[in-house]
């Protein structure tokens, strides 16, 4: 970096690599992954996928329990999923090549990088599944869900697409919601207290969810891209 140049996003997430790759991943890394990456320049994912009936977007999916459920739910759905966690997307690879999907593209980075390269109204569906919470009161703005995302998600996202936050943490589910409420672009869709006390019919429960680490029990926001 040079004087003068922007500084880089805060870094909203933890480690980038635990334990050492097992054999298996670090292969599928080093010859699935490019085939599957997403590209580092502007892109429109409708030129990945011509025939995709719609194109949704994973932000931080873990080891891909989920987002390759989805896809094996919804194989006319293009999938885009980003993940800094390297052990993580070893993992999601792994289920990748075991069930032979052909609808996932991945970035093993930072989700900013593939909302900054995506057009203008291009996704119909976004995931952000217990993103890492930062619980303590001096880190929360390192927390994903800020204004300048949720503008950029504003952006990216077609009107009536959806977005699903799932969090176990009480205090970053009331940060999301007034984060949320301030953006114009956005509406909350919940109607009664078990539309976001339970998981949706379509929600595939992950194995950080199992962990049960927070401080409450899961709660599950949605909100709608208005028109």
């Amino acid at each position: 970096m040079t004087p003068g140049d922007p500084m880089p996003p805060m870094r909203t997430f933890g480690r980038v690599r635990g334990r050492p790759l097992k054999p298996r991943q670090a292969d599928l890394i080093s010859t699935l992954l490019p085939r599957l990456a997403l590209p580092a320049q502007p892109f429109n994912p409708r030129d990945l996928a011509p025939d995709a009936r719609e194109v949704w977007l994973e932000i931080g999916f873990g080891g891909g329990e989920h987002m390759v459920g989805q896809a094996l739910a919804h194989p006319d759905v293009l999938i885009l999923g980003a993940e800094p966690f390297l052990n993580g997307v070893g993992q999601a690879l792994g289920k990748i090549a075991a069930v032979g999907i052909g609808t996932v593209r991945l970035h093993a980075g930072d989700a900013r990088d593939v909302l900054a390269a995506l057009p203008d109204a291009s996704l119909t569906r976004v995931f952000i599944l217990f993103p890492d919470p930062w619980p303590k009161a001096r880190h929360h703005k390192r927390r994903l869900i800020q204004p300048d995302l949720v503008r950029e998600l504003a952006r990216v996202m077609a009107p009536g697409a959806r977005l699903r936050f799932a969090t176990d943490w009480a205090d970053y589910a009331d940060h999301t919601l007034a984060v949320f409420a301030a953006a114009p672009d956005f509406a909350w869709t919940a109607e009664q207290a078990d539309d976001w006390r339970l998981p949706p019919a379509d929600h595939l429960t992950t194995r950080y969810e199992q962990k049960r680490l927070g401080d409450c029990a899961p709660i599950f926001l949605e909100f709608e891209r208005r028109p």
